[in-house]
C-alpha cells in the first residue's frame, strides 16, 4: 500500500514569536514551497505511471501466453463489474480473439462516439487495440485509426491483432497521453477506454487532446467518474489506481477540467453505476474493509461517457 497524498506546502514560520518575514524572504519561501510540491506532484505521478505500465505489460504477458485475462490491469478475472459485457458479439465476432480478451476498459467509446466514414480517430491508451479496430470500420478506407501507449508489450500485441484483422488504416504510436506525439489539429475524434483516470496529469491529458483535436474535433471517452467524496482508503491504494477507481475524476471536476482545457458543451452521461456489494472482492483484493466504506461508495462510482467538443 502506498501513501500518494503529498504535502503541497511549506511549513510556515511562527510569526507569533519572530514577527513579520520581509516580502523577499516570504517570496523565497513561496517559490521554495512551490518548487518542492511540483516535484512532489511530478514523483506520485511517475510513481503512478510506471505502476500502471507494468501492470499493463503483465495483462499484454498473460493473453500472449493465453493465460487468465485481467481487468484494468491487475491479476483479477474479468467478473469484475468495471470491465464486463462491454461489447455486443455483433462487435468482437469479427476481431482477434487476443484484442478481445486485452479488453480492459469501462465503456464502449466507438459505440457512442457517432464516428463518421472519413474521419481521423486517436485511442488514448489503446492497450491490445480492440477500440482502434472497431474505430477503423466506422471510419471506413478513407478515414485513418491512430492508437497510442506506452507500453511496449501492448503495442506488440495491438500490432499483431491489426495483422490478423487485416486492418490497413490503422497505425499503432508508442507514447504517452500526456505528450501526444501528433501535429495540432491532426484529429477529428478523440476516444479513450479507462485510461485518463489513471493519468497522474489529467489536465496535461486534456490539454494535448484539446491541442491535436481539429477545430470542431470531438473529445468522447469512457471513463469511471465519481459523484462526491472518495474516500481516502482508496485514495491511498495503488490496487485501486491501477484498478481504475482511485484515479477517477468526481463529476463536477472533469467538466471544470475540460472547461479550463478550452472544451465546450460537456456531458457526463451514466453507462453504468457501481454498488458496494458488486465491488465487494474488487476492494478485497486492495486491503479495502467493504463494510467500513460501503455507505461512502455506494452509488458514487459509475462508468459514463464523457463528452466535449473543441470550439471552431
Amino acid at each position: 500500500m502506498v501513501n500518494w497524498r503529498t504535502r503541497t506546502s511549506a511549513e510556515r514560520t511562527d510569526r507569533g514569536e519572530r514577527g513579520t518575514a520581509a516580502p523577499e524572504a516570504v517570496s523565497e519561501q513561496n517559490d521554495m514551497s512551490k518548487s518542492s510540491s511540483d516535484a512532489a506532484t511530478a514523483a506520485v505521478g511517475s510513481a503512478i505511471k510506471e505502476q500502471v505500465r507494468e501492470n499493463y505489460a503483465r495483462a499484454a504477458r498473460r493473453v500472449t501466453s493465453n493465460e487468465s485475462g485481467g481487468c484494468c490491469g491487475t491479476a483479477a478475472p474479468c467478473g469484475n463489474p468495471i470491465t464486463s459485457n462491454l461489447y455486443a458479439d455483433s462487435e468482437t465476432g469479427a476481431l482477434p480473439a487476443e484484442a478481445v480478451a486485452a479488453s480492459l476498459g469501462c465503456g464502449n467509446p466507438t459505440a457512442l462516439a457517432e464516428l463518421k466514414a472519413g474521419e481521423t480517430v486517436l485511442d488514448l491508451g489503446s492497450g491490445g487495440g480492440i477500440d482502434v479496430l472497431l474505430s477503423a470500420r466506422r471510419v471506413g478506407p478513407s478515414g485513418k485509426a491512430y492508437g497510442l501507449d506506452m507500453t511496449d508489450e501492448m503495442l506488440a500485441l495491438a500490432r499483431e491483432n491489426q495483422r490478423k484483422a487485416g486492418a490497413q488504416n490503422v497505425e499503432f504510436l508508442k507514447g504517452e497521453i500526456e505528450n501526444i506525439p501528433l501535429p495540432d489539429n491532426s484529429v477529428d475524434v478523440i476516444i479513450s477506454n479507462c485510461v485518463i483516470n489513471l493519468s497522474g496529469d489529467k489536465d496535461r491529458v486534456l490539454a494535448e487532446a484539446f491541442r491535436v483535436l481539429r477545430p470542431g474535433g470531438r473529445f468522447a471517452v469512457s471513463d469511471v467518474v465519481v459523484r462526491g467524496e472518495v474516500p481516502a482508503a482508496i485514495c491511498r491504494s495503488v490496487e485501486l489506481w491501477i484498478g481504475c477507481v482511485a484515479g477517477a475524476l468526481e463529476e463536477s471536476e472533469y467538466r471544470a477540467k475540460l472547461s479550463g482545457a478550452g472544451f465546450e458543451q460537456v456531458e457526463v452521461e451514466p453507462t453504468r453505476i457501481y454498488r458496494a456489494e458488486d465491488a465487494r472482492e474488487f476492494f478485497a483484493r486492495a486491503d479495502v474493509e467493504i463494510e467500513k466504506i460501503a455507505p461512502m461508495v455506494d452509488g458514487k462510482f459509475m462508468s459514463a461517457f464523457v463528452r466535449a467538443r473543441k470550439p471552431l
